[in-house]
């Protein structure tokens, strides 16, 4: 009988099952070799597959040892594989004890005609649970990404359990239903699948609680003034829209950025898990962190590449967009980013999901996040004055597009701060008075259109979520006529009023409420 191993394959965040089988041949000369499209790290891991069993006491095969990772046409990559393949080849040396249907060859329940069938005398049958982890030469067991993946394909097939480095059970005890094992080293493996060892599974991860103790780093009581753009964010963070602050260096620009997500509702134990297994898959989760559950801020440098921000690579992996998913990605400074970079960001922004094609197929990732972008008028942070000014800040601002531009809902000026504010006691609005117009703000959302925000409304939902007044009509026809909208942006205005009227209590977009989302184009004459 050839053993047979359960792990899986990561596909962008999502698993599905490799079935790893051994095939031992003590006639033909020593050889160990993997098949299924393996990459290099899975074809290494025979060395330390063999090191590691070595060290902790278990011999490897003498003859061919043939490991075939299916389905063969899945590439392989990682080395996840080395803990599934020593715990096969030990299986098919009959140093761990696998459960023998009953019927074939004459067994009684387990292979080396053991008459006993009990889990709690013979511990794991290693065909019910999926198994992953990288192996040390000296048998420990160290952390992969992608467990939450894993641990929820293991659910949906109705596993018992996963085995997984012990680094990586606290994420995989999010997942609920689901027996976690985290094992430090190869001797626990076979202690858990002999009966040998009395390994509690982790316990399961209280999301709720977690959520519940998550705060804001950042206050925007700290930030002294500014007061117009603290109400432009509150819009943003109520309806989910994008927003661009434009104004001289020092003005706080980045403080706000980072005290946005301390307004935005918080994460529910779905989005937070979602949210999880991202960085899971990215391998950007720490090592015993269990959850993320602040809405998370992803700031990259301007020197990023594209598939570094939009994800991508030979084996694509989530990028920045990604990582923000349900939180706020935060471009400072964004006319230094190259405009090749800033492009690929057109589609995510619509459609908030990035498809990236490789000719074996295609991942696709999420990335419904909330665009806040920063930039000086020009690359002093300050404006000169007079036409030679004007002119220095029309040539920056043209190195972002119109067509970027116009996928950004609010654009809203930060002056710099007047002396006296700045020397006096900070008394604006602070980030619990904003957190409740936001609240407020989505509870209405809510009533009327569920969990639909503003800024995803399409065609006939827009339509119908509308409701204009006569007066707001005519006043918003106006505005197309004279700024010259496109179709997009008349929707962004349309969206963004609806917001402003939740945000004010108001069933009904009224004038008051076109003219202030109308004043939030302010670049669109200007790129």
């Amino acid at each position: 009988m050839v053993p047979k191993v359960r792990s899986f394959i990561l596909s962008g965040i999502d698993a599905q099952v490799c079935e790893i089988e051994i095939d031992l041949d003590d006639t033909q000369l020593q050889k160990e070799t993997v098949v299924g499209l393996p990459d290099a790290a899975v074809r290494e891991s025979l060395e330390r597959v063999r090191s590691a069993m070595g060290n902790s006491g278990y011999p490897m095969p003498r003859g061919r040892t043939l490991i075939n990772l299916a389905p063969a046409h899945v590439r392989k990559e990682g080395p996840a594989y080395d803990l599934p393949i020593a715990v096969g080849v030990l299986i098919a040396q009959g140093v761990i004890q696998q459960r023998v249907p009953a019927g074939v060859g004459g067994g009684s329940g387990w292979n080396g005609g053991v008459g006993e069938s009990s889990e709690e005398l013979f511990g794991l049958d290693p065909r019910s649970v999926l198994i992953a982890g990288e192996l040390a030469l000296d048998g420990r067991v160290r952390p992969i990404r992608g467990v939450i993946a894993m641990t929820s394909l293991a659910k949906s097939l109705g596993l018992d359990a996963v085995i997984v480095p012990d680094a990586n059970a606290p994420e995989a005890a999010v997942v609920d239903g689901v027996r976690v094992f985290g094992v430090s080293s190869l001797a626990q493996v076979v202690g858990l699948f002999n009966g040998g060892l009395e390994l509690e599974p982790t316990p399961a991860v209280d999301v709720a609680s977690m959520l519940e103790s998550s705060r804001a780093g950042v206050d925007f009581g700290e930030i002294k003034g500014q007061e117009s753009v603290k109400r432009a964010l509150v819009i943003a963070a109520a309806g989910q829209h994008n927003i661009v602050m434009l104004g001289p260096a020092g003005t706080g620009k980045t403080m706000m950025a980072k005290a946005l997500p301390g307004i935005l509702p918080p994460l529910t134990p779905e989005e937070a898990i979602e949210v999880t297994r991202i960085y899971s898959s990215a391998g950007e989760l720490e090592a015993g962190r269990g959850l993320i559950s602040s809405r998370p801020v992803r700031t990259p440098h301007h020197t990023a590449s594209s598939p570094a921000i939009v994800g991508g690579g030979i084996v694509p992996r989530a990028g920045e967009i990604s990582l923000a998913h349900h939180g706020v990605l935060f471009l400072d400074e964004l006319p230094e980013f190259p405009r090749r970079v800033l492009e690929t960001m057109r589609q995510p922004l619509e459609d908030r999901v990035v498809t990236i094609a490789r000719a074996h197929g295609s991942v696709k990732f999420p990335a419904s996040f909330m665009l806040v972008a920063a930039m000086n008028p020009t690359p002093r942070g300050d404006v000169a004055p007079g036409e030679v000014g004007q002119q220095e800040m029309d040539r920056y601002l043209s190195r972002i597009s119109g067509p970027l531009m116009d996928r950004i809902d609010l654009h809203v000026e930060a002056p710099a701060v007047p002396w006296k504010e700045l020397s006096g006691k900070a008394t604006g609005s602070t980030t619990a008075q904003m957190a409740e117009q936001v609240l407020g703000a989505r509870s209405m959302m809510r009533s009327r259109q569920g969990a639909t925000v503003n800024s995803v409304l399409r065609g006939r939902e827009l339509d119908e979520m509308m409701s204009l007044s006569d007066s707001a009509q005519i006043l918003l026809e106006q505005a197309m006529t004279q700024l010259g909208l496109s179709a997009r942006g008349y929707d962004k205005v349309r969206r963004v009023a609806r917001t402003i009227a939740d945000v004010s209590g108001s069933n009904q977009v009224l004038p008051e409420h076109i003219g202030e989302a109308v004043q939030y184009r302010l670049l669109d004459r200007r790129v």
